[in-house]
C-alpha cells in the first residue's frame, strides 16, 4: 500500500509541478517538439532516399550473352542454371529475334536496318539481383556458366548505388546523435531553470532526511510528462509537415522521378519512436538538472 501511495504522490507532484511552472513547462514541451521535429526529419529524408534507391535496385539488371555456337534450345537450358545462382531473382531469356526486334525499336527510319539478320546478334539472359552489393559477385559467378560468352555489367552505377546509400545513412545516424544530445542539453536546462527556484525546498527536504530517490521521483515524473506531451505533438506537426511536402514534390514531378513513403504506413513506428525518445529525454533532462541541486 505504502509503494502505491508513494507512486501517487509522485505523480501528483509531478503533474502539479508542470502546471505551477506553467512557462517553463511550455517552453520545455517546445523544446522537445522541436528538437522530434528535427530529428524526424533528418530520419525521413533517410528512409525516402533509401526507399528510392530500392526501387532503383528492383530495377537493376545486367545482360549475359550466350555462345553463339549454341542454338536456341540449348541456349534456353542455361536459364535452370543462372536461376539457381544466389541474389539472382528474375532470369528473362531474349532470342536472337527479340534482341534485334528491341534494337528496331524507335529506328524505323533508319533504312540501314532493313536487312539486318538476326543471326548477326547472340541469344543473351537479362538478369535481375536482390541484392545490389553482391552484383560483381553474381556477375562473376553468371560469366563462369557454361555456355555464357559475356556479362555486360555496369558495376560502377552499382557501386555509386552503395556508396550513396551508405552515405546518406551515415549522415543521418550522425545528425540524430548529435541532436540527441543537444536536446538533452536544451531540456536539461530548461527544466534546471525550473528547478532553480525550488532549491530552497529540495534544501529543507535533504536536511529533513528524504531521500535523494524521494526527491528526483516527481521530476522525473515532470519530465516524462513533458516528453510524451512533445513527443505527440511533434507526431502530428511532423504529419501535416510531410503530407505538405509529399503533396508539393507530386505536384512538381510530372514524371514521378521522385516517390515518397505513405507516412500512414508509417505512424505506428514514427508514433511508437518519438514517445520513446521523448520521454527519454524528457527524464534524462531531468536527472541531469536535479543531480546539482542534491548535492547540499
Amino acid at each position: 500500500m505504502a509503494r502505491k501511495f508513494d507512486a501517487g504522490y509522485y505523480f501528483s507532484e509531478g503533474f502539479h509541478s508542470i502546471f505551477t511552472h506553467g512557462f517553463m513547462s511550455f517552453a520545455a514541451v517546445c523544446m522537445i517538439m522541436a528538437c522530434l521535429l528535427i530529428m524526424g526529419s533528418f530520419t525521413l529524408v533517410a528512409v525516402n532516399l533509401d526507399h528510392m534507391l530500392s526501387d532503383l535496385e528492383a530495377e537493376n539488371e545486367f545482360i549475359a550473352y550466350v555462345d553463339e555456337s549454341y542454338s536456341e534450345a540449348d541456349a534456353w537450358a542455361i536459364g535452370d542454371t543462372l536461376r539457381a545462382i544466389p541474389n539472382v531473382s528474375k532470369v528473362t531469356f531474349v532470342t536472337r529475334q527479340q534482341a534485334l526486334d528491341d534494337f528496331r525499336e524507335g529506328r524505323a527510319s533508319n533504312p540501314l536496318l532493313d536487312n539486318l539478320q538476326p543471326e548477326v546478334l547472340r541469344d543473351r539472359f537479362r538478369i535481375h539481383v536482390d541484392d545490389i552489393s553482391q552484383l560483381s559477385v553474381t556477375a562473376d559467378a553468371t560469366g563462369a556458366v557454361e555456355g555464357i560468352e559475356d556479362v555486360n555489367v555496369a558495376k560502377e552505377i552499382a557501386q555509386g548505388f552503395i556508396l550513396v546509400r551508405n552515405i546518406a545513412t551515415g549522415v543521418a545516424l550522425v545528425l540524430i546523435a548529435i541532436l540527441m544530445v543537444v536536446s538533452l542539453f536544451i531540456i536539461a536546462n530548461t527544466i534546471k531553470l525550473a528547478t532553480f527556484y525550488r532549491r530552497e525546498e529540495i534544501a529543507i527536504m535533504k536536511m529533513c532526511g528524504a531521500t535523494d530517490g524521494f526527491i528526483q521521483w516527481p521530476f522525473v515524473v515532470e519530465g516524462m510528462i513533458l516528453g510524451l506531451v512533445g513527443s505527440l505533438l511533434a507526431f502530428f506537426a511532423q504529419w501535416g509537415i510531410y503530407q505538405a511536402v509529399a503533396k508539393l514534390i507530386i505536384q512538381g514531378n510530372g514524371l514521378s522521378l521522385v516517390t515518397m513513403v505513405s507516412y500512414g504506413s508509417m505512424a505506428q513506428t514514427i508514433l511508437l519512436v518519438f514517445c520513446i525518445t521523448g520521454a527519454v529525454i524528457g527524464v534524462g533532462g531531468s536527472l541531469l538538472a536535479i543531480r546539482k541541486f542534491l548535492q547540499v
